[in-house]
């Protein structure tokens, strides 16, 4: 079970989300909030944001939290792309509801997802306007260790990995280990941006 937390300061979508999410047996909201502040720090949760500001963002530690954000602004995208967050998604405020709960399940298991209209190009932009001025790497990645980074970056999950690779999930998460050691990378996300910086990948 998935417990889901809500924020927002328009208590009709707060609403909304709710009616939406109780369909979905997988999915429990535990909570609501107008604002960040009023979060308690739970890292079991998933925080649904839906028209929150970029300030909010930008100012809020989210401690490792996983955070799935509902805005058409791209100064929001852009601040939780720079967040503290675990995971993080970006979907539109017209997100279907079926698309809801997929980015909601995709930020609980670590993934990152996001509206291409919104994130495809601050993506791009972090890896130009943010690179890893003097980072190397103690040693390069194989061919195979950057086929798997790249994949990742691009949405896949370990099993779609191993499918598009043709090898064993098993195999995808030693090279994702290996990689994560090379890169000095705690994780997914963290993998991905210093990929982008360092211009090992592109999106």
């Amino acid at each position: 079970m998935i417990q889901v937390r809500i924020v927002s300061p328009n208590p009709a979508l707060r609403i909304g989300l709710r009616e939406l999410l109780s369909r979905h047996s997988d999915l429990r909201v535990v909570g609501e909030a107008m604002e960040l502040e009023h979060v308690s720090e739970n890292e079991a949760e998933v925080l649904v944001l839906a028209s929150v500001s970029a300030a909010y963002i930008t100012e809020t530690d989210f401690d490792g939290r996983p955070v799935l954000l509902l805005t058409d602004n791209a100064e929001g995208a852009r601040a939780l792309l720079n967040s503290s967050a675990r995971a993080w998604g970006v979907l539109s405020l017209n997100a279907t509801e079926d698309e809801l709960a997929a980015g909601i399940r995709a930020v609980a298991e670590g993934l990152w997802v996001g509206a291409a209209g919104l994130m495809s190009g601050l993506m791009r932009e972090e890896g130009r306007v943010r690179p890893l001025d003097g980072e190397s790497l103690a040693e390069p990645l194989t061919a195979r260790e950057k086929e798997v980074l790249q994949l990742m970056a691009e949405g896949m999950a370990n099993k779609q990995i191993a499918l598009s690779l043709g090898i064993s999930e098993h195999t995808v998460k030693f090279h994702l280990s290996s990689l994560y050691s090379k890169l000095n990378a705690s994780g997914r996300t963290e993998a991905i941006r210093k990929g982008l910086g360092l211009g090992l990948i592109s999106i």
